[in-house]
């Protein structure tokens, strides 16, 4: 019978969700998912003085939200709990005193400043700095005595002799000398476990049966696979996912652009469009296909199909991405997920966005083939909220339309034709508009760009009738009045 299928995810709460755990998290989920599996997220919160309940609480948030759903965890539970290696610490020491009764570690007695002296003379040398094994083989009744007496120690993990090879379900077989590998400290002074100790123990534990992760823990896994030589105990198999690159083909940090989660929900990325990318960050669906569902991509996801190069992150082609799934929304929709962000730039409140619900419907329709992000919309729409002897004119805009012939003419004759004619119909307006423009033996041109620039101050946009219908007449008038006017004085 076939081992059931158990992987995990297990960040550091020392801030929120990064772009890479993200990718990680979506990678393990749908590997579980795919081979009805059980995906396990575990708090590795080793490193005391920097994890936080904050930290912790806005992962879960953060991975909750893209959807991506633990089976087991510290919110959860599960058969294998505590799920927070803090509350793991006695099941830790205990492994720890078990290895050093073996023999496969020792106490290690050598002060910081002792450490720090080996490490420049290496240095000076240009060798690789390594701990250079001074308490390895120190009688153990002396190191016994010592410990009694209350001299501090950590435990190291003795490294044996030998070669480290195994098959990374990834990047295939990869042999690391043992040498290679330094004694490393399993549990530091003052009974306080290290990472690389305490993932094999609670691995072990939880029964994981395959670790996919990034590929910068490639370097950790020689040490994991001793240890569990050392326990007697058969590893997972390990899977290393490439590093997600930036455009300089290094790894992706804050120089390339945000790399975490929560500015790009801040920025108004939508959901669909987050996961879909993270997908492609090492993976591709049939190598053609770029936009598909998270169902598709469970049904098709292999390790196989894994790239083992690092995967560069295109910013342009993430924006791109967006658009194409803020197109798909309906209109409500999509104004549900634009309404935070015109709340947030002062244009209408929460209760006015619910009174004017069919307007704002309106208004948002006739940008969603232009905005790729939620957060575009408030600038887009501004202009129906400035003061109409004040609208903000784009200075290409301006330009554009004081090129076409007596502006400021065409505007007054237009507004005392305009003032007798139905705004209730955008269809209507147009056409008659059009006519009235022949009538005036000019060229539509002449109208449109001065009647665009006054009415919103841009250079293009939706469609002119759409924005005077929901101006409004008195609107519509208000601000002929005033681009009539600025444009009758010359620009400074």
């Amino acid at each position: 019978m076939t081992e059931p299928i158990r992987v995990r995810i297990a960040p550091s709460p020392t801030g929120t969700v990064h772009l890479g755990l993200a990718r990680t998290s979506l990678f393990n989920w749908a590997y579980a998912r795919r081979l009805g599996g059980t995906f396990v997220l575990r708090i590795e919160d080793t490193d005391r003085t920097r994890s936080t309940a904050e930290s912790e609480t806005a992962i879960l948030e953060g991975l909750g939200w893209l959807g991506i759903q633990w089976d087991e965890g510290p919110d959860v539970g599960g058969p294998h709990a505590p799920y927070r290696q803090s509350e793991r610490v006695e099941r830790h020491l205990a492994v720890a005193e078990q290895l050093r009764a073996a023999g496969h570690a020792y106490r290690c007695f050598c002060s910081a400043e002792r450490l720090e002296e080996v490490r420049a003379e290496q240095q000076a040398r240009q060798e690789t700095p390594r701990y250079d094994r001074h308490c390895r083989d120190l009688d153990p009744a002396e190191a016994a005595a010592r410990a009694e007496a209350g001299e501090a120690f950590t435990l190291r993990f003795r490294v044996p002799e030998g070669v480290c090879t195994f098959q990374d379900l990834v990047r295939g077989e990869v042999t690391i000398q043992n040498v290679e590998v330094d004694d490393w400290i399993m549990v530091r002074q003052g009974a306080s476990p290290t990472y690389n100790f305490v993932v094999v123990c609670d691995d072990a534990d939880m029964q994981i049966t395959h670790v996919l992760r990034g590929e910068e823990h490639l370097v950790n896994t020689p040490k994991q696979l001793l240890l569990y030589r050392a326990l007697d105990l058969a590893p997972p198999q390990f899977g290393h996912l490439p590093l997600m690159l930036g455009q300089n083909r290094k790894k992706l940090s804050k120089r390339d652009g945000s790399v975490s989660l929560d500015d790009y929900i801040a920025l108004g990325y939508p959901k669909k469009a987050i996961l879909n990318f993270l997908c492609l960050q090492g993976w591709a669906l049939d190598g053609e296909t770029e936009v598909f569902s998270m169902a598709q991509m469970v049904a098709a996801f292999d390790l196989k199909d894994v790239s083992k190069g690092g995967s560069i992150f295109d910013f342009e082609k993430f924006h791109w991405m967006a658009g194409e799934y803020l197109r798909e929304e309906s209109v409500e929709e999509l104004a549900d997920h634009c309404a935070s962000h015109v709340v947030a730039a002062g244009l209408m409140t929460a209760d006015e966005l619910a009174e004017r619900r069919e307007w704002y419907l309106r208004v948002v329709a006739q940008e969603q083939e232009r905005i790729r992000l939620y957060s575009e919309l408030p600038a887009r729409i501004r202009f129906y909220f400035e003061a109409h002897d004040a609208v903000t004119w784009d200075p290409k805009a301006e330009k554009g339309a004081r090129k076409r012939g007596d502006a400021a003419g065409t505007l007054r004759d237009y507004a005392a034709w305009v003032s007798g004619q139905d705004l209730s119909n955008p269809a209507a307006l147009g056409e008659a508009s059009k006519a009235w423009v022949g009538e005036q033996g000019k060229q539509i041109p002449e109208l449109f760009q001065p009647l665009r620039c006054a009415l919103t101050g841009l250079p293009g946009g939706p469609d002119l009738f759409e924005v005077m219908v929901l101006l409004g007449p008195e609107a519509v008038a208000a601000r002929l009045r005033a681009g009539a006017a600025r444009f009758g004085v010359e620009p400074a």
